[in-house]
């Protein structure tokens, strides 16, 4: 039984810590477990939402960037016209 008179229920505790892991981890060191816990919840929803938003950009760019280069190995690439004369293998041995 959750008794939430005095605090949390469990399932906002949990996205509370969920999001306070992806920002301090996401936010590549620019932000510590205290400071974003401190933080006003609006001030940690923006910074969280601006950093989803950051990394679904870097996806969409990333996944266009492979698509360019799947759809560009798919054309039939040709090499340089060159065009090797066939051996003969046969050799002329000296006389004695």
């Amino acid at each position: 039984m959750d008794l939430t008179f005095f605090g949390l229920t469990r399932e906002y505790r949990l996205a509370l810590f969920k999001t306070i892991h992806e920002i301090v981890f996401h936010g590549q060191g620019g932000y510590d477990w205290a400071t974003v816990y401190n933080m006003p919840i609006w001030l940690r929803r923006f910074t969280f939402e601006t950093i989803r938003e950051y990394y679904e950009k870097q996806k969409e760019e990333t996944e266009k960037q492979q698509n360019m280069l799947k759809n560009k190995g798919q054309t039939n690439a040709k090499g340089p016209a060159i065009n090797p004369k066939q051996p003969t293998y046969t050799t002329k041995a000296p006389r004695k």
